[in-house]
């Protein structure tokens, strides 16, 4: 008889599909942040942070490394967006994309520091727990 997978060995989804949902729950956050607060802030923080924890239990393990270098790119990557359509959400007014980018990365540092940290820890427990839990071959 086979025990029941825990939760630490549920996540079944490929690296690319996971991309795909972080990129979505980031830009979701981030529309949904401007519309409530005018401006990226701490919903965003909040959002992302439960994105990595999310994407970190979804993948399947071969996918692992593709998730555990996605956080900081994601965070760049929809920053570079808002940056280039309303770079007032993240930084002054009148600033260019670049500096957006840097007043984005600089204000929300402890969002990106925590679900970066957040989805290592996941991934390093799943990798424990799949790596005790396998069977022994005879």
């Amino acid at each position: 008889m086979s025990q029941p997978r825990t939760l630490w060995e549920e996540g079944r989804e490929p690296g690319r599909q996971v991309v795909a949902l972080g990129v979505a729950l980031a830009l979701t956050a981030v529309v949904v942040d401007q519309l409530v607060a005018d401006g990226v802030g701490v919903l965003f923080d909040v959002a992302f942070v439960l994105a990595c924890v999310a994407m970190a239990l979804a993948v399947r393990p071969s996918d692992f490394f593709t998730v555990g270098v996605f956080p900081p790119l994601l965070m760049t990557a929809v920053f570079v967006l808002v940056g280039a359509t309303s770079p007032d959400a993240i930084a002054d007014r009148g600033d260019g994309v670049v500096q957006a980018v840097i007043s984005g990365l600089s204000h929300h540092a402890a969002g990106l520091v925590t679900g970066y940290a957040l989805c290592l820890v996941v991934l390093a427990i799943r990798h424990r727990v799949i790596t005790t839990h396998r069977p022994v071959a005879h």
